[in-house]
């Protein structure tokens, strides 16, 4: 963790003591505490989010190659970060679950009464286990075997029971063990929240894969010899299967089907911004209410609760921010990104909210690896914008990718996905990208009533575009 951390550090050291601008005035414009600021430019902490990182970036005046820099870094010390939290992690459920073992034993071993040693049923002299009476000088002639007395049975029944009460406390025993073991991990891991608060808006998108030839033998093999084993055709690996994680307190990932072993097969995952903003003010959008009761603009990190709280929809166009990361050392090529149309309609008629401020100037270049989508073609499609390379790339581990994505839509009220088409050595498949779930949604806006927003009056004011 502590080479990458460095050199996000670094990064932002730099861009600071370029900028000119002192700790306490970044502070005050990114609305948080100077202490903080230090501990990032320091090294001491990494941000949760990214999207302080881009606003800091743009403040001191990054360029567009610095800005993909310093997402990069980030993700990076972010992941170290969670690493080092897993690895703690898995060293407390470890510790718990040896306590939870040794106490479960002691326990048992407790309340198992002692056996009595084998010795006992032989060590008594045989005058005690049957006295009787004192035999007579000269023995009758028919004189049959006197019978043992009741008084000595007990004694030599007392092992054979001691055993079967000793092998019931024992199986007992183990059950509590074992029990023990697999209950204290899933509580220990329990927290509901994985490994870091997860950016509002985002998602974490894994895929399933075409698994090798081995593997697929060892499934085939493994469904023949179950007799329950699933034939349905969601439970099948296809070079074309799919499957989106939900975004959660967690980045953590999860296929939908083909289980863990599907989604251990994929070697990369895509981190979704389906609210990202090209420029401050360069995103507008359809809401259902009266400009009295909209709020105020939000910043960027908050524009998924307030997009959420209003029931808002991306106007004239939506800007995206992929990160596509390999999960391993292999390399990873990204072979195409296609769009499918799920619904195509006309416009709602509601009203369009301009993000900004009336009388503030905008500003934003494009980075590198920025695409564009004309929704309202009748076949949409991914195109590098202009004088940018298109797909192939590579991605690992340690090299990142992140894509912009342009959507735009003049005259229908569209709801769509991506699929993104990825190879590794001999595995292959396809990752859907879309919004927690659901496909994104992006609408035209013609003719719809506009509002800015005014900070001389503190309120929205009809306005209409340049």
């Amino acid at each position: 963790m502590v080479d990458e951390t460095a050199d996000f550090a670094a990064l932002i050291r730099e861009l600071k003591d370029r900028s000119g601008l002192s700790y306490g005035v970044l502070a005050k414009r990114l609305h948080m505490s100077t202490s903080t600021l230090h501990r990032y430019c320091n090294g001491d902490a990494v941000p949760t989010e990214y999207a302080p990182v881009e606003r800091f970036a743009r403040l001191c005046k990054a360029t567009p190659d610095e800005l993909v820099e310093a997402h990069r870094r980030w993700i990076l010390a972010d992941g170290a970060r969670q690493r080092e939290r897993k690895s703690a992690a898995n060293a407390a459920n470890a510790t718990a679950a040896t306590t939870a073992t040794a106490t479960a034993t002691a326990t048992t071993a407790a309340a198992t009464p002692p056996v009595p040693p084998p010795e006992a049923t032989t060590a008594v002299p045989e005058a005690t286990l049957a006295p009787g009476p004192t035999p007579a000088p000269t023995p009758p002639p028919a004189v049959e075997p006197e019978p043992e007395p009741e008084s000595a049975l007990p004694v030599t029944a007392t092992a054979p029971r001691n055993r079967r009460r000793t092998t019931l406390f024992a199986a007992a025993a183990v059950a509590v063990v074992l029990a023990a073991t697999a209950l204290v991990p899933h509580f220990m891991s329990g927290n509901g929240g994985g490994d870091r608060k997860q950016e509002a808006g985002s998602v974490t998108s894994t895929g399933r894969g075409t698994p090798s030839s081995s593997a697929s033998a060892s499934a085939s093999a493994k469904s023949t010899s179950s007799p329950s084993a699933s034939t349905s055709p969601s439970g099948s690996a296809s070079p074309s299967g799919s499957a989106t994680a939900k975004s959660g307190a967690s980045a953590s990932t999860g296929a939908k089907s083909g289980g863990a072993a599907d989604a251990a097969a994929v070697p990369l995952t895509v981190t979704t911004r389906p609210y990202a903003w090209e420029s401050p003010c360069g995103q507008t959008y359809l809401v259902d209410r009266d400009a009295a009761k909209v709020p105020p603009p939000p910043t960027e990190q908050d524009a998924p609760s307030w997009v959420s709280a209003l029931g808002a929809v991306s106007a004239d166009s939506q800007y995206l921010e992929l990160t596509v990361q390999g999960t391993g050392q292999d390399t990873v090529v990204l072979q195409s990104l296609n769009v499918r149309v799920v619904d195509s309609g006309a416009p709602p008629a509601w009203n369009v909210y301009e993000m900004g401020y009336i009388g503030v100037g905008c500003g934003g270049g494009v980075p590198t690896h920025s695409f564009d989508i004309g929704l309202d073609s009748i076949r949409p499609a991914v195109t590098p914008k202009s004088g940018q390379t298109g797909l192939p790339y590579k991605v690992s581990e340690s090299e990142p990718e992140v894509l912009y994505i342009t959507a735009a839509a003049a005259s229908h009220d569209v709801r769509w996905y991506l699929e993104l088409a990825w190879s590794s050595g001999t595995r292959k498949g396809v990752l859907r990208i879309d919004d927690q779930g659901k496909p994104f949604r992006t609408s035209g806006m013609s003719g719809r009533p506009q509002y800015g927003y005014s900070l001389d009056t503190s309120e929205w004011v009809p306005h209409q575009a340049d």
